[in-house]
């Protein structure tokens, strides 16, 4: 058997998503979506897939790049993936040597990856050099059996819109999106990001679902929102939800949330999911109040690169 570690191509797509959806089945991950990546990456995220090829197969993978939307230089992002069958054989050790070896000489100070909560994965971390900082959960509700709340009736000055509704100017979209992102916690901030590169990235993104996006406005002015992805194969997630300072403490991440589901469930999506930091308890209350439950956990990780 041989094995070559190699950049990826388009040709790799769908085979890569294949691998993805084996090991993180709480993620969506399409052919589409995964070329795109990488086809369309900023030049300052310094971003490369590699991918693990035995026999002609593709049996790990591992985006690497810089973190080029946070104040804080020199940070880095980067998570091994390998197939179940083929652990235990170097192959996630050789990926995430690659990894640091492109990542070192682009300028990287400090590495942050992704680990599930099995002792496994942690030993691995631990012996490549990484330390757990924090957890996140994942959570999965069944959109055919959901208990959605009713619509009811919007408060005065509230409305729900999509997010195909801000087509002609989505501009105001990306200023909720980006006053929202720099508040979550954890341990990289997304504090720095550009209109250009939220466009590129977010707005633009093929498994971005804008017509299950739902944006709540209070007196016309963007106040919550819930960003949806699918996979076209009736899973749906949340890959962003959230409210601006101003309008926090009145219900309107809840609304917004309750609203993509219920359009996410007349499309014709079977399956929810979506992911939190443990230390967002208003979004997980929030999750858990609509029927979603854990499906796992994962870990942040970090390693500090050594300097040459």
């Amino acid at each position: 058997m041989t094995l070559t570690l190699r950049d990826f191509r388009p040709s790799d797509a769908k085979a890569v998503a294949d691998l993805r959806r084996a090991v993180l089945p709480h993620l969506i991950f399409t052919p589409q979506g995964i070329a795109w990546h990488v086809a369309n990456a900023a030049p300052a995220q310094r971003l490369r897939l590699f991918v693990a090829v035995l026999d002609g197969r593709v049996v790990g993978s591992v985006t690497c790049g810089l973190v080029h939307d946070s104040s804080v230089t020199g940070q880095a992002v980067a998570t091994p993936c390998v197939h179940p069958g083929h652990r235990r054989t170097g192959i996630g050790g050789a990926l995430l040597s690659a990894t640091e070896e492109h990542l070192t000489a682009v300028g990287a100070e400090r590495v942050f990856a992704w680990a599930n909560d099995t002792a496994a994965a942690d030993a691995f971390a631990v012996r490549h050099g990484y330390r757990r900082t924090r957890p996140a959960r994942f959570l999965r509700l069944g959109l055919a059996d959901a208990a959605l709340p009713p619509p009811g009736e919007l408060p005065p000055g509230v409305r729900l819109h999509t997010g195909a509704d801000f087509g002609a100017d989505p501009y105001p979209l990306f200023r909720a999106d980006a006053e929202v992102t720099a508040d979550e916690p954890g341990d990289v901030a997304g504090d720095a990001m550009t209109y250009e590169d939220w466009l590129r990235h977010t707005w633009e993104h093929p498994d971005n679902d804008l017509h299950l996006t739902s944006v709540v406005t209070v007196d016309s002015e963007i106040a919550a929102f819930s960003l949806a992805t699918t996979d076209g194969a009736g899973r749906y997630s949340s890959a962003m939800t959230g409210t601006r300072r101003a309008f926090r403490g009145r219900g309107l991440a809840r609304l917004a949330k309750t609203d993509s589901l219920r359009r996410a469930r007349d499309a014709g999506c079977t399956e929810a999911f979506t992911g939190n930091d443990a230390a967002n308890t208003p979004m997980l209350t929030i999750n858990r109040s609509l029927g979603y439950r854990t499906c796992a956990t994962e870990w942040r990780c970090v390693r500090e690169l050594p300097r040459g």
